[in-house]
This record gives C-alpha cells, structure tokens and sequence, in this order.
C-alpha cells in the first residue's frame, strides 16, 4: 500500500450526505484535540493533509481520503464539553450514521492520549466497536511528551484500563519523533489486505 499515494476526496456534515461505501475503509476515531489529525499527516508523510487545529473540536465533519484506492476516514472527535445539545446531536448522528450503514470497516485506529488514564468516552467508543464487531487497534498519542519511567508505567496501566479488550493492539505513538508510524502503517495493511 502507498501511504504516499493519497488525496483529500470530501468532508460530509450529516449521516445522510456519507457516500455509500464502495471501498475497503479504515476509520480514525478519538476525542478532541487527541492528536488525530498530526497523526495522520504523519503516517502519511504529509504536513497539512489533514488540518490540525489549536481549538478542541475543529473536525465536525466526517472526511474521506483516498490512499491508494483505500479509503481513510477521519471521524469527528468525540467528548468536547464547549459545544451545545444540537451540535452534539448532530455529532452523534452522524457518528451513528457512519457506522450503522453497512459500510467495509476493516479497521478502526482508536486514539487515546499516553499523558492520561483512559477515559470513560474512549472506553464507550471500544465497547461500541467491540459489540458490533470492528477490529481495532489503540494508539496512545503525544508519547514524547513522557520520560522512560512515566512511559514504561502508562503502558504497564492501560494493560489494567484495556484488560476487557483482551489482545487489543496497543502502539505508543509521537507526531513529533514518528515513533509507532511504521507500527500503525503495518496494521492498517494488514486490516485492507484481509478478505
């Protein structure tokens, strides 16, 4: 798979706007401001592929993008507190839209912040992919920011925080030093590879 080879294609605001779901898709899911988008322009070798924003909760939309004929689909973030009841709403439609209209998910990169505990918004997020069937993998984000010791011990603890997703994949991951990118590029082939 070329993660080279890959173009915006659009961003839809509403469940009934998602195209229908033609390709192999690997979805990215988190909450905001959790490093999604850095992230994704780093596995992608690209620097403003997909917008990164100082402001929590920038990404409302869902947006596709092409990578060598498999679709990548950045979700809204989720968990926001500064957004009112209609905003959420629609964010919860358009999510449920996303995932309940048959489409070929092979792989959803759920990201989760290294600096902190698990929260209860990602551990729903899980519980949803693992009850309706998606594979998934965990990407702990902002890995830099951790001495040795402080990373050594967060990764001895999400095994205790994930231990109801027994062989979850789990990849300590910097948008600064590119740390896991090769880890995450492995498992996002072999989620589009597998019939």
């Amino acid at each position: 798979m070329r993660f080279d080879k890959v173009k915006y294609e659009a961003s839809y605001g509403t469940a009934q706007q998602l195209p229908k779901s033609d390709h192999t898709e690997i979805a990215f899911a988190g909450r905001s401001n959790v490093g999604k988008s850095s992230m994704l322009n780093k596995i992608l070798n690209r620097k403003n592929l997909a917008r990164v924003s100082s402001v929590p909760g920038k990404t409302v939309t869902v947006n596709f993008f092409d990578c060598d004929g498999v679709k990548l689909v950045d979700l809204p973030g989720y968990g926001y507190a500064k957004v009112n009841f209609n905003e959420k709403k629609r964010w919860a439609d358009l999510m449920e839209g996303y995932f309940t209209s048959g489409r070929n998910i092979r792989l959803v990169v759920q990201l989760t912040d290294m600096r902190h505990p698990v929260t209860k918004d990602d551990l729903d997020m899980m519980r949803f992919m693992k009850s309706s069937g998606y594979n998934f993998i965990v990407v702990m984000t902002k890995s830099d920011k951790l001495n040795k010791t402080e990373r050594a011990n967060r990764l001895e603890a999400v095994k205790q925080e994930l231990a109801e997703f027994d062989g979850v994949q789990i990849i300590p991951f910097s948008a600064s030093n590119g740390d896991g990118a090769e880890e995450i590029r492995k498992a996002i082939e072999a989620a589009a590879e597998r019939n």
